[in-house]
């Protein structure tokens, strides 16, 4: 072979080799962007997938029917005033079964401290302070949050608009502060029941101080009636809805 032809054979670029490395380089790196754009799609998608099948599942197990027994007759007498008066003892039974009850609350002191009481809007469980919460406090006693979260169950199952009302009693007339701790416990139960995940657009609160005594009078018998906190669900419709 002449030595010309020879130098032509032999004389490719140095750094040829870097064009197809580079080439290489340039498709893995799509590769692995376009791998990472999808494992992100899919979370995304998976999560939107999990949140439909739960709501999916909820709504399956309402339509069903699959409410438990016990809280089946609860909200049906919810949904009756007149005869959850009737049957206050038996709403009392369900709700507040002996093996859900803390040890700090016995039968005797729930009896004598949750009211079930008709309004013209509904049925309200009356609770004193002395369930929920120390004297002048406003944070809930670790003792009240099984009672709240019973209460809670069985609203999650109804579609019930609810309003938490706090009252106070006299002591001071009617003072700055006495409407303040009435409005102030009625936000610790409502955010009670928000987070225990209640819809927020069915969620109201009130507080009326010392301005609606469940009796009147003086002395700690009456005061510690009047300290309270309703939680009233609105079963009985208005015309043209709920108020």
């Amino acid at each position: 072979m002449p030595p010309r032809a020879r130098q032509r054979k032999s004389g490719l670029p140095p750094a040829s080799w870097m064009l197809t490395f580079s080439d290489l380089m340039t498709l893995l790196l799509t590769f692995f962007v376009l791998l990472l754009s999808m494992s992100t799609m899919d979370r995304s998608y998976l999560t939107r997938v999990t949140i439909f099948t739960s709501d999916v599942s909820l709504m399956t197990v309402r339509a069903a029917g699959r409410i438990p027994t016990k809280m089946q007759v609860v909200i049906e007498l919810l949904e009756n005033p007149r005869e959850a008066m009737r049957k206050q003892q038996r709403i009392k039974d369900l709700l507040f079964p002996d093996d859900i009850m803390p040890s700090q609350v016995d039968r005797a002191m729930l009896e004598e401290n949750l009211q079930i009481l008709a309004r013209d809007e509904g049925v309200a469980l009356v609770l004193s302070d002395k369930l929920l919460f120390a004297m002048g406090e406003t944070k809930l006693k670790d003792s009240a949050l099984p009672i709240l979260e019973r209460i809670a169950y069985v609203l999650a199952f109804m579609t019930a608009p609810v309003n938490v009302a706090g009252h106070s009693d006299m002591v001071g007339g009617r003072s700055d502060g006495n409407y303040a701790i009435s409005a102030n416990r009625a936000m610790e139960v409502l955010q009670f029941l928000q987070e225990y995940g209640l819809d927020n657009r069915r969620l109201s609160v009130s507080a009326f101080g010392p301005d609606q005594p469940l009796l009147e009078g003086n002395g700690p018998a009456v005061w510690n009636k009047n300290r309270r906190v309703e939680i009233l669900v609105k079963t009985t419709p208005n015309i043209g809805g709920y108020s």
